[in-house]
């Protein structure tokens, strides 16, 4: 006989569950326990299976006064590390019964418009990067419960904040190259006015303030292979002395980098050392293989949706940034005349 198209209801699963509607929605609403019996809750699910039954979300919704919708806010998607982001927050989301949108904020051009007709009616709450913040006036979702990822712990409009400890991740690049003898230091500095760029900066000031000797010089670029060719190529050719190691704030701006030395005619790293941020797999396609720090895109992003999470329910995320991990490859090594390591 073939199946009927007639979708399922919970009244079909009840019958065959041998129990009321009520006892199949606490069971597949998951709030069964001390209830309904483990033997029960089990057989309620098994005619769920059985049957296929899918509960209708958009009837719960309009009961419950939320659409179990999050919006992700995130820079044009210029690399994967904001796909991992992606991947991570829609895997828990998904846990817990929410649908991530995802919303690249385009570059250069401010934000797009709002990609709902009114962003407060269609979403419970919004995930949004410091480097895309101006769309979230754009879609109103600064009026919405609000996490921010990458962001300033102090200063950010969100009820909370995820963060990367970036500013580590560049002490540990800084004390690699100080331990090989480097002491003329360029900074590849992206030229995006974000927070998160901005603790770079700070952090490897700092670190090589401590050590006496030191010279750091900063070239900014655009996020691009082309625009970090060209700052390299402006700063390596200024009269002076050449910086012995570019530590760059992105993998991409250390792949034009690359660029740009052999243009030069340097070899990395017997001529200059080079460091990237990101470890994106652009960093064992270049060669030398790139020593870069290592971010858990994926991790960040379920971080950041937990917070989220937690915020909707009202409770306090938590707290604590995530590490980082400095992985050494083939593009670092002792300047040509070492001098004695920090």
């Amino acid at each position: 006989m073939a199946r009927s198209s007639t979708r399922p209801t919970s009244r079909d699963v009840a019958h065959a569950a041998g129990v009321s509607q009520a006892a199949v929605s606490l069971v597949l609403g998951d709030k069964w326990r001390g209830r309904v019996s483990e033997a029960t809750a089990e057989r309620v699910r098994q005619a769920a299976r059985a049957l296929d039954y899918r509960p209708n979300l958009a009837a719960r919704n309009l009961r419950l006064g939320r659409t179990r919708t999050v919006l992700l806010v995130v820079p044009a998607l210029t690399t994967e590390f904001f796909a991992g982001v992606y991947t991570g927050a829609a895997r828990v989301a998904a846990q817990h019964g929410f649908g991530v949108v995802l919303y690249p904020s385009p570059e250069g051009i401010g934000p797009a418009r709002d990609p709902f007709a009114s962003a407060q009616a269609a979403l419970d709450g919004v995930l949004a990067s410091s480097m895309a913040a101006d769309a979230l006036t754009a879609i109103r979702g600064d009026r919405l419960p609000l996490v921010m990822l990458d962001s300033d712990p102090t200063g950010s409009p969100g009820a909370a904040t995820v963060n990367l400890d970036i500013a580590d991740g560049i002490r540990q690049v800084a004390d690699h190259l100080l331990g090989l003898g480097h002491r003329r230091i360029l900074h590849l500095a992206a030229d995006v006015p974000s927070w998160t760029f901005e603790a770079r900066a700070r952090a490897l000031g700092a670190r090589l303030a401590a050590v006496p000797g030191t010279e750091l010089s900063t070239a900014r670029a655009p996020i691009s292979i082309e625009g970090a060719l060209a700052a390299t190529e402006t700063a390596l050719t200024t009269p002076g002395p050449r910086p012995t190691a570019i530590v760059c704030d992105d993998d991409k701006l250390a792949a034009g980098a690359y660029k740009a030395l052999r243009r030069l005619g340097l070899r990395i790293p017997d001529d200059v050392s080079v460091t990237g941020l990101d470890d994106l797999a652009l960093a064992t396609a270049l060669d030398p293989e790139l020593t870069t720090v290592r971010l858990d895109a994926e991790l960040f992003g379920e971080r950041g949706m937990r917070a989220l999470l937690a915020v909707l329910e009202g409770h306090e995320p938590t707290g604590g940034d995530i590490p980082v991990e400095l992985v050494v490859r083939g593009s670092t090594a002792p300047p040509r005349t070492p001098r004695p390591p920090a």
